[in-house]
């Protein structure tokens, strides 16, 4: 009996975590690993999360990453912030950046579903969360007092 595997060709390019997140993270790392005794030098921890990532090492994550700003959200990040002015803590489960760049549809998992009716003799409930925002983490599309429907603190 053979097992047939074949891969697929990924369309979009994997949403990589700022410069600044991961020489943060990598810092985190490794005082984490310090205090159970194992120490690693800064750019050993680096070339840990590039592999983390699907890179050979870090200085093809590097290359990858290059002079693009940075994007706002990665996927499974917990975020925070307010959806028709309910506050909510989510978490990232799907985002893809649009043609012109300067926006992103996002999906939201809410750890508590939100009530999104201001009535006080009815209710409905909301667990999962789709919009389009900004880099600013505000979406474009704003309640009937002006605000932004979704504002994700970032």
């Amino acid at each position: 009996m053979s097992i047939q595997t074949h891969t697929t060709k990924a369309t979009n390019p994997p949403i990589i975590p700022s410069r600044e997140a991961i020489k943060a993270q990598a810092k985190r790392l490794r005082a984490s690993l310090a205090a159970e005794g194992n120490f690693l030098s800064h750019s050993e921890t680096l070339e840990l999360l590039a592999r983390q990532h699907a890179f050979r090492d870090w200085n093809t994550m590097s290359a990858a990453m290059g002079n693009r700003p940075c994007q706002p959200l990665v996927l499974g990040q917990t975020v925070t912030g307010l959806y028709l002015g309910q506050p909510f803590k989510a978490v990232v489960i799907a985002l893809a950046q649009l043609n012109d760049g300067a926006r992103y549809r996002i999906t939201l998992n809410l750890d508590e579903p939100v009530d999104v009716v201001t009535f006080e003799s009815f209710s409905a409930f909301r667990k999962r969360i789709n919009a389009t925002i900004g880099r600013d983490g505000s979406s474009w599309e704003k309640t009937s007092n002006g605000l932004p429907q979704l504002t994700i603190k970032l």
